[in-house]
């Protein structure tokens, strides 16, 4: 697979549905069926250099990714949810509303901003220049202190110092780079289980640092039995699974 190098700034961007949008028409992809892992690289890899780039992000986009992560590992899983009549449930079909709806009002939105605009070439504004003197001289600094009062004055203080705590106070989101990754992870769980026939499920999380790795080696697992590359076997008592390949 080859590396898509590209820089996006944020401003073109007014939310995480925007991102996704870019990148499903970017690469001309069939919005009912989105390949979750590449649209989720695509997205982790924008937070990533959001990131580098010192751009704050909202909350929005954190929750996007999470939520692209939980698609994909139920993807992963050997058993697919099933709804009341038997059929499968696709993991996607929440995102994809939600996609087509946002995409159904920006469609929307474009639409009333060009009547706004054709609508503003019909009609010609008033003397702007005689609105904008009389408007003036009504504010000016000697108007301005006729109608000073001590209450006024403690008002515009207050929304002063509200502003001042709310910027003070302003959260702060930031994106972690982990040192891990899921394709490391493959690597060192098939080393792993070819130096033994049969390895422990236990076994292959002991060379995890923190909880975040372990999550990343589950991952790679769920990606490794998918691909038909390692069996999972139950043996004796609760909870007892063992790992091996299949060649």
């Amino acid at each position: 697979m080859s590396n898509k190098t590209y820089e996006i700034h944020l401003p073109q961007f007014e939310g995480p549905f925007d991102l996704l949008l870019f990148f499903i028409e970017r690469d001309e992809l069939d919005i009912n069926d989105i390949p979750i892992y590449t649209i989720t690289k695509d997205f982790l890899d924008y937070l990533h250099q959001a990131s580098l780039m010192n751009i704050e992000l909202a909350s929005e986009f954190i929750v996007v990714a999470a939520t692209l992560m939980r698609i994909k590992a139920k993807l992963l899983l050997p058993r697919k949810d099933i709804d009341a009549t038997g059929n499968e449930i696709d993991p996607r079909d929440e995102l994809v509303a939600k996609l087509l709806e946002y995409k159904r009002f920006k469609e929307v939105q474009e639409q009333m901003r060009l009547l706004e605009e054709t609508r503003a070439g019909k009609y010609e504004r008033g003397n702007a220049v005689g609105e904008l003197k009389v408007l003036s001289e009504s504010l000016s600094g000697e108007a301005e202190l006729h109608t000073l009062t001590l209450f006024r004055l403690l008002k515009a203080f207050e929304k002063v110092m509200t502003r001042y705590e709310e910027d003070k106070n302003k959260p702060v989101h930031k994106v972690i780079q982990y040192a891990y990754s899921i394709e490391g992870s493959r690597e060192k769980i098939m080393e792993v289980v070819r130096r033994g026939s049969n390895v422990p499920f236990i076994g292959i999380f002991e060379h995890c640092e923190n909880r975040i790795h372990a999550i990343f080696t589950f991952l790679a697992m769920l990606e490794l039995i998918q691909s038909n590359l390692i069996n999972i076997n139950i043996g004796m008592g609760a909870n007892n699974f063992w790992v091996s390949t299949t060649e």
